[in-house]
């Protein structure tokens, strides 16, 4: 009998509303220096409706606000510009009071105008926004366009009315996203294209340099509304850099945080050096990497051809490339998210039986493919790995070794027939398992732009996840986890992915990085939160 895991962090989300919570930094938190942090590849975007990759996800979380927030370090949810708010009884009206006195970053103060604006840009199908799917739940979802969403209205200066079509239990999570930031219209009008280079927001840092393929400047915003924060007068990410050359550039004092994390081919000699482990900080995330099967194209609309794919690979194989940091995958959930299948055994390691799938499907020949992949190691070692599992069934697959950019550009435009999505993968923007679902399985996630890579789309699966998270009422969680579990099952029936390992998250800093390990392993601000972390000297 297959079982479900149940989160008590969970139930306590969905049965009260969150109070407000308080985050308060050591006694020795120091203001004020400057801290660099390095990446190989340069920053696609900056616009909190397209900017959904690990890279930038932090970056955009310091330059916008939304109405909800989290408590640094934590999942716990917290007002944001939102002062306050009310749910009605019947949990489809939402709303909220925002704080007053808020500046965007060219000086303009905040109104419940621009809280319309930005959720009805980031729903508006011109924009492309691979989060539109997120605010499916809101009132005027399905006609949204250049005017914006219905169920949005504002009520006063500072008061936002949301109403719902159907209760929602993820929806205050939801305006915690970076998809749900605040931003203002005239800024958005003057840059058109270029918004995502001339970022406005009102976040803690404002964008004060980026040149391009070089470095990206954040400085401290000093009307920031919330007191104290951040520490840091500026954050200098430096672009371009080799992540073996940032781990000797962090061990000569000239890097604070190397972004690509610890290079897989040094993480031995890492570990096993004691001035080198001391610097390493250890955080569990919610995590899948997988390969996608884009079933728009053959042959792999055929789905015998997907299973094979997935009984060929040898994950405990690629486990061994990243030193075992990780555990091979069952199904597209993390064994640590709510609605993971205990005892689902997914699809067996079985070369014979994917050669017989092959041949079922009129290919025992096998046939001659493309695989997309980001070109930071480890990536392309198990990039190889897969071709290596894949010949043995007699498939070639010819690799396409990209800077991330690119290869989350020919996703989200289709043009990819398969995707191994390392330096990418999923970690959750939170705790829920509905969060792994719309964005990269669902049907709202399948259109051009969107991170559904494999453009998996079935209606039936989609109304029975609609029907998952409009189950609000705290004492159907059991309920509403066992629907998410049958959700999963349906998607791997269907194979549009080989989930392929859940991995931990290592990364490394300076002696003079001040703040609690939970900062630099935010599971919300992947992967630092630099609106907390201060300098030492």
């Amino acid at each position: 009998m297959k079982k479900w895991l149940t989160s008590t962090a969970l139930v306590l989300t969905l049965a009260l509303p969150v109070a407000a919570q308080d985050y308060t930094p050591s006694p020795d938190a120091k203001a004020g220096g400057s801290i660099t942090v390095t990446y190989k590849d340069d920053v696609a975007t900056l616009d909190p409706a397209i900017g959904y990759d690990w890279q930038n996800w932090s970056m955009i979380k310091s330059l916008f606000d939304g109405l909800m927030d989290y408590v640094p370090g934590t999942t716990e949810l917290r007002p944001g510009l939102a002062e306050s708010y009310e749910i009605s009884p019947d949990g489809l009206v939402y709303t909220f009071k925002l704080r007053a006195g808020v500046k965007f970053h060219n000086g303009r103060e905040m109104t419940a105008e621009d809280v319309k604006y930005s959720l009805g840009r980031v729903t508006d199908p011109a924009t492309q926004s691979p989060g539109a799917g997120f605010f499916g739940s809101i009132a005027g979802f399905d006609a949204a366009g250049p005017d914006g969403l219905s169920g949005v209205e504002v009520t006063g200066p500072l008061t936002v009315k949301i109403t719902l079509s159907r209760p929602d239990a993820t929806f205050l999570h939801v305006m915690a996203l970076n998809f749900a930031s605040v931003v203002p219209k005239e800024a958005v009008d003057e840059a058109g294209a270029d918004f995502g280079k001339k970022p406005v927001g009102t976040g803690a840092y404002k964008l004060e340099e980026w040149t391009l393929g070089q470095r990206l400047v954040f400085a401290k915003n000093a009307d920031y509304w919330r007191a104290g924060v951040p520490f840091l007068d500026s954050v200098v990410f430096e672009v371009g850099q080799e992540p073996v050359v940032a781990l000797l550039r962090l061990q000569n004092g000239e890097v604070d945080v190397p972004g690509d994390g610890i290079p897989p081919a040094k993480f031995q000699e890492v570990m096993g050096d004691p001035a080198q482990a001391a610097h390493v900080v250890v955080g569990g995330q919610l995590h899948t990497g997988y390969i996608t099967l884009n079933v728009k194209m053959a042959p792999f609309d055929n789905l015998d051809v997907r299973k094979a794919v997935n009984m060929a690979i040898n994950k405990d194989r690629i486990v061994q490339i990243i030193n075992g940091r990780a555990v091979p995958a069952t199904q597209p959930l993390p064994p640590s998210m709510p609605g993971y299948t205990e005892g689902y055994a997914g699809y067996a390691y079985d070369v014979e039986g994917a050669k017989k799938l092959l041949a079922d499907a009129g290919l025992a020949d096998g046939f001659e493919t493309e695989m997309y992949v980001m070109n930071t190691d480890p990536n392309p070692r198990i990039a190889q790995a897969i071709q290596q599992d894949l010949a043995a069934i007699g498939i070639k697959v010819n690799i396409q070794s990209l800077a991330q950019a690119n290869v989350i550009e020919a996703g989200g435009a289709g043009t990819a027939p398969m995707i191994w999505s390392g330096g990418m993968a999923w970690i959750a923007d939170f705790p829920d398992p509905s969060n792994f679902y719309g964005p990269i399985l669902g049907c709202a996630g399948a259109g051009d732009g969107g991170w559904n890579w494999s453009k998996f789309c079935d209606e039936a699966l989609d109304a029975k996840a609609t029907e998952a998270d409009s189950m609000a009422d705290p004492a159907k969680v059991e309920e509403r986890l066992k629907l998410w579990s049958d959700v999963y099952t349906g998607v791997m029936e269907q194979a549009p992915w080989v989930p392929v390992f859940n991995e931990e998250r290592y990364t490394m800093k300076s002696d003079r990085m001040g703040g609690e390990d939970a900062l630099y392993v935010d599971p919300v601000s992947i992967p630092v939160n630099y609106d907390y972390v201060w300098v030492k000297q």
